[in-house]
């Protein structure tokens, strides 16, 4: 069961690394527990880490999150051991499979099974911290290491680096409970849909793996856009929600919400490349159920619908349609006015 009010994370979306640096600063220094970066095409989760590691003091770090497919086992192992480095002690490795079609088409690898795929991933990078344990010979389906250690490389990190898995979609979340420490939640997770379909999965996955299903820590993004002028925060909010409707392995989620004939049309109105039908297509009812949107008391207050549900709630500004000054002012004003210690 989760804490009744959840810890408070932020993720540093920004128009550069050293603004990312300087907005993790500030929600440090605000009280946040964590700061998490993200990673496209255009954007490295691992270089912003660095230098957001190395701006703040004592909030965790976390990649919110990073391709797992991007990057071998070994990589990840390595990087993931140096950025804990770079933090003292205070990162969070986030890996994540995105989509299949991403999988394929990003990635140049087989798209199928993504839960399979992370449930062979996470022990291995583990493994690979233990790797003065022994060697290693393994030869699974998506991943093949052999490796020995150096005998003066061989030591393991200073701590066991917490690993979180993503996913939207109920045998993706149950990897979570499988094999990792936590499971970090999409944007679009509502309260409505963490306790329906999230909370149930990752039960089933630990339990399956003969795990305790509360030692497995559950956070989420949130989407959250925060304006004097309440429409105008909701616009914002609802023009990210488009954008995630656009992408069609969010359809399940969309149906257990009851917003199956919404995301119809804005998957239509994106093949039809026509961006304002998209947003058009989006409803109040669903800003009210995928973000807390509005002044910033109002989103501050909105926060609550999450109590006791999530460990914790990581605040995510809307990026789609946001210019750059945009994005810093949203950041700004979601540390000055959510912040513990606001």
């Amino acid at each position: 069961m989760s804490a009744a009010r959840p810890e408070l994370g932020i993720c540093a979306f920004a128009s550069g690394i050293e603004a990312m640096a300087a907005a993790a600063r500030e929600a440090d220094r605000a009280g946040f527990a964590s700061v998490w970066t993200s990673e496209l095409y255009n954007r490295s989760a691992t270089v912003t880490l660095a230098a957001v590691a190395q701006s703040t003091e004592r909030c965790a770090v976390g990649s919110g999150i990073m391709y797992g497919v991007g990057r071998s086992p070994l990589m990840l192992a390595a990087e993931a051991r140096d950025l804990d480095e770079l933090a003292h002690g205070r990162f969070i490795l986030g890996i994540g499979n995105g989509t299949r079609k991403m999988i394929a088409d990003w990635h140049g690898l087989d798209g199928d099974a993504p839960a399979s795929r992370m449930e062979e991933l996470v022990p291995l990078i583990r493994r690979i911290w233990s790797l003065h344990e022994g060697p290693i010979d393994h030869d699974g389906r998506f991943y093949r290491l052999k490796i020995s250690a150096l005998d003066d490389l061989a030591g393991p990190p200073p701590r066991a680096i917490p690993i979180y898995t993503a996913g939207v979609n109920p045998r993706m979340i149950e990897s979570a409970g499988r094999v990792a420490d936590g499971l970090l939640g999409h944007t679009l997770f509502s309260p409505r849909y963490l306790v329906e379909v999230v909370r149930p999965a990752l039960e089933r996955g630990a339990l399956h793996a003969e795990r305790d299903p509360a030692g497995v820590a559950l956070a989420t993004y949130v989407l959250a856009a925060a304006h004097d002028d309440e429409e105008q925060a909701r616009r914002e909010a609802a023009a990210m929600i488009a954008f995630y409707g656009s992408v069609r392995s969010y359809g399940n989620l969309f149906e257990h919400c009851g917003f199956g004939r919404e995301a119809e049309a804005i998957q239509a109105a994106f093949r039809a490349r026509d961006v304002d039908a998209m947003v058009g297509a989006v409803t109040e009812a669903m800003i009210d159920e995928f973000a807390v949107a509005g002044t910033p008391a109002q989103v501050r207050d909105g926060l609550r619908r999450f109590d006791g549900i999530v460990d914790q709630i990581v605040l995510s500004p809307p990026s789609f349609r946001i210019t750059p000054e945009r994005a810093a002012q949203l950041l700004a004003t979601l540390t000055e006015h959510c912040a513990p210690s606001a």
